[in-house]
């Protein structure tokens, strides 16, 4: 088995499994209801879905214009190649799309759920040929590759579509986070539990969208995800998104070692537990756990409301990344809660006792991932209530 070290901060209590799964079968919350929750939760949220604007129209754009280019070199520049964006870019005045790629290839690898599946069909493949042999026809330097290295060119492929995917599932998240933030201005969304009750209508809303995916090489069309594979958004780049990026992750370095004596990472990629819910809240500013490449992007778009909190709590700006990292897990144990009320076999209130138990084992699950994660943010810190509380009523 694989050594679990303690976390390496804490922010409060830990809640037992039990407990967990006990407030899932009630229809509660799992992040506790306070004033302070609420907009920690409702700002990193908007700050995120301003981010996940931007990395949406990145990798929608990688995978439509850089496709099947072995040296994307000007990948991160959405086609804006003027002298100032690349010294942006060179002095890192800008997102950080590396964590958005890292979410992509931590998809890729973990290949999970619909997308995947059909990534390894007869289907997919078939199309794999008939663009390759399309694409070499033209590109000498591809066809000079592909023999050589035969798995090259749909590995990449495969990559293009799980970054196309991806940026489509983000356009809708990003939406949904800033319409949150909107909500919450006007005084509809007041508490924690309307904001799980928000995002899981969203993503109902959403979950039959249909992923598509279609190249153009020398003016002829081609599908990579066609609409005849049934893709959608929920089960198909939803699911697989949360068990990738929020559980599983991938092991960063520094972190643990890669030993194989050493035993410390899984040999069961089912077993990580490296993604953003149990990721310390340490600033290393890597893209993978924890994802403080996101945490330095969500800064630079912090609404004045909780940045102004942030300022006022423990060492004011000096460990802002670790608070918006701390804000943020709150935020996707949310998102989490949502996801998990929605994909309830049976409804809560049923009296069948088979349907009962089919609930019962749904939440049993989650709560036996979910009890090992930083769980030590989902209740209320007494000392930290008040200050926010009295922040917010000096802004009204």
């Amino acid at each position: 088995m694989p050594v679990i070290s303690e976390l390496l901060t804490r922010s409060g209590g830990l809640p037992e499994a039990s407990e967990l799964q006990r407030r899932l079968l009630a229809g509660e919350t799992l992040l506790a209801e306070s004033a302070n929750h609420l907009v920690q939760v409702v700002d990193v949220l908007e700050s995120y879905g301003v981010v996940l604007d931007a990395y949406s129209r990145n990798l929608i754009y990688q995978a439509e214009t850089q496709f099947l280019n072995p040296l994307p070199i000007f990948k991160y520049l959405d086609g804006d190649h003027s002298p100032a964006k690349i010294w942006r870019h060179l002095i890192h005045d800008r997102i950080n799309f590396e964590y958005a790629e890292y979410c992509m290839r931590a998809m890729l690898w973990h290949g999970t759920g619909g997308l995947d599946a059909y990534l390894d069909s007869a289907s997919f493949q078939a199309s794999c040929r008939e663009i390759i042999g399309h694409k070499t026809r033209r590109d000498p330097l591809l066809a000079l590759l592909h023999p050589l290295f035969s798995e090259f060119l749909p590995e990449l492929i495969r990559t293009a579509a799980t970054t196309h995917a991806l940026g489509q599932f983000w356009r809708v998240m990003s939406d949904l986070f800033l319409d949150l933030a909107a909500a919450e201005r006007r005084g509809t969304v007041t508490s924690i539990e309307e904001v799980v009750v928000f995002i899981q209508a969203g993503l109902v809303a959403a979950a039959a969208n249909p992923i598509t995916y279609g190249v153009t090489i020398a003016d002829r069309p081609f599908w990579v995800l066609p609409p005849e594979a049934g893709l959608t958004f929920l089960m198909d780049v939803a699911v697989p998104y949360v068990e990738a990026v929020f559980l599983r992750g991938t092991p960063f370095l520094g972190t643990v070692s890669f030993n194989a004596q050493a035993r410390q990472i899984p040999d069961d990629q089912g077993d990580f537990a490296y993604g953003a819910l149990y990721a310390d809240p340490l600033p290393t500013m890597g893209a993978g756990i924890p994802p403080s490449l996101l945490m330095q992007d969500m800064y630079r778009h912090l609404p004045e409301r909780l940045h102004a909190w942030y300022r006022s709590q423990g060492r004011g700006e000096g460990d802002v990344r670790v608070k918006i990292c701390m804000s943020f897990q709150k935020a996707m144990f949310c998102v989490t809660n949502a996801a998990i009320r929605g994909t309830f076999p049976h409804a809560l209130a049923t009296g069948a006792p088979a349907e009962r138990a089919a609930n019962e084992a749904h939440a049993a699950a989650w709560a036996a991932r979910l009890g090992k994660a930083r769980t030590d943010c989902l209740d209320v810190m007494e000392d930290a209530t008040e200050p926010f509380a009295e922040a917010l009523a000096g802004q009204a």
